[in-house]
């Protein structure tokens, strides 16, 4: 029960903050200051310096989803576990992540291209696959796969900014991974700025939602 309570956590939240900092006490400003704009989800990335450190740090709050991401062993997913992320995002596939994962009841969100690699992480024990690079498959990759794989559980990451975000969602999105752009004109002394960003993005995507009902 526990990995599908994560899951209904990230669904119910939608919106899902991928954090690559630069520095230690730079990044826990901006993780705050994403908090304060909106977004529940947090995947913090292990090319993060201390990657582990933060998640233990945020791990403990009830009010947040935290993840781990870049995970590309499952040596730093078992770390990662270990430290308190509720779920490991990877840029690829790997059989040996997927397994820790499933065994531990965290759920493990590997990074698709095509509709091989998606069926066969499905069939591994994935709930939900990370369309990357998203930038570059597009909107309508979500609406083709679908079709002849309709219980298919995409997340784009990358390629999502506030104007085309409706699209990712009226094509099916179970939910959405947003990067740089929450941090865009952030220098680590003005952490308002990534607030701002951020409910910039939480306003887009009640927008989207609303009109899509």
């Amino acid at each position: 029960m526990k990995k599908f309570s994560i899951l209904n956590k990230i669904r119910e939240n939608h919106l899902i903050a991928v954090v690559r900092g630069k520095e230690f006490d730079d990044t826990v400003r901006m993780i705050d200051s994403i908090i304060e704009g909106g977004i529940r989800n947090i995947e913090i990335t292990y090319t993060t310096p201390r990657a582990s450190e933060l998640i233990e740090r945020f791990s403990g709050r009830e009010d947040i989803c935290v993840g781990a991401g870049t995970v590309m062993s499952s040596g730093t997913a078992d770390e990662a576990i270990r430290r308190g992320a509720q779920y490991v995002v990877s840029p690829h596939f790997d059989a040996e992540v997927s397994e820790l994962c499933n065994l531990n009841q965290v759920p493990y969100l590997p990074g698709c291209a095509t509709a091989t690699e998606i069926v066969t992480a499905m069939k591994s024990g994935v709930d939900v696959v990370k369309v990357f690079p998203g930038g570059i498959l597009g909107s309508s990759f979500i609406k083709d796969i679908k079709g002849p794989i309709p219980h298919a559980n995409l997340m784009p990451s990358g390629g999502v900014n506030r104007d085309n975000m409706a699209e990712w969602i009226e094509n099916g999105a179970f939910a959405i991974g947003i990067g740089s752009a929450l941090a865009k004109g952030y220098d680590g002394t003005n952490p308002e700025v990534v607030r701002t960003n951020t409910e910039s993005f939480v306003e887009a995507y009640k927008n989207a939602v609303k009109g899509e009902g």
